[in-house]
């Protein structure tokens, strides 16, 4: 089923940036998930895999087996298990989802946004 170790893989391998989450981008249904999102947003990623573990209570026990983390949302990069929305917002803080990002051969939108200040400053 799509619990199974097998078939959670394929999914977090699927695409550089996989998200599982209650809801959907557009319309999440927690505050967690939302703020996943949002951080996502922030640094410009539009291009990444959502799944709603709402739709599937097979899938949302087996991410949770997968990454033994408890909590939904989950964020993986390149197939790499990141963390939940406290993770990723510190991430997002101390500048290391830049990074991560710059790995995947993402530019993050805040260098650009950054870029503008300093131009701004001149």
């Amino acid at each position: 089923g799509s619990g199974s170790r097998e078939a959670v893989e394929r999914l977090v391998r699927a695409h550089p940036v996989v998200v599982f989450m209650k809801g959907s981008p557009a319309q999440p249904l927690c505050g967690f998930s939302n703020a996943v999102v949002q951080i996502l947003r922030l640094h410009g990623v539009e291009d990444y895999r959502a799944h709603d573990v709402l739709q599937d209570p097979d899938l949302r026990q087996g991410i949770k087996n997968y990454s033994n983390w408890p909590t939904i949302p989950q964020v993986y990069l390149n197939g790499e298990f990141v963390g939940g929305c406290d993770i990723l917002l510190q991430m997002h803080q101390n500048g290391d989802l830049v990074e991560e990002l710059k790995k995947l051969g993402i530019r993050s939108a805040l260098l650009d946004a950054e870029k503008e200040k300093d131009q701004d400053k001149k």
